[in-house]
């Protein structure tokens, strides 16, 4: 027998499965049970006061560098976050001129597509 920790879509399963020995048969497993997950960690707290013009996340990922703070003046392009999706390093830039209202995500926390990362005015 072989346990197992299988996720699915979110779900943990602890799974166990059973060896016959005989290469070519098809293995069985038993009913998957599943498995209490970690609470998520707490959302990051924004910083500065919520500006007019959002910046979402047009994927999920992870947040590899926060390139701006709270007051920095960006212009049009300019990169705010580095997200990384699918093995990938995706800049999230600036999508008018403006100046930096808030923050809303930390280096290292992973997010879904249309969280708000950030803020201008």
């Amino acid at each position: 027998m072989k346990n197992y920790t299988i996720t699915v879509n979110g779900n943990v399963y602890d799974v166990t499965v059973e060896e016959t020995g005989v290469a070519s048969a098809p293995v069985v497993a038993r009913a998957a049970t599943p498995v209490a997950q970690a609470p998520k960690t707490a959302a990051p707290v924004a910083t500065g006061s919520e500006g007019s013009i959002k910046v979402n996340a047009p994927m999920p990922g992870k947040i590899l560098a926060v390139k701006s703070k709270v007051g920095d003046s960006v212009k049009k392009g300019d990169a705010i976050i580095v997200l990384e999706a699918m093995k990938m390093e995706n800049e999230i830039v600036a999508p008018q001129d403006g100046v930096i209202a808030s923050i809303n995500t930390k280096e290292g926390a992973t997010v879904e597509a249309g969280d708000m990362l950030a803020s201008l005015n």
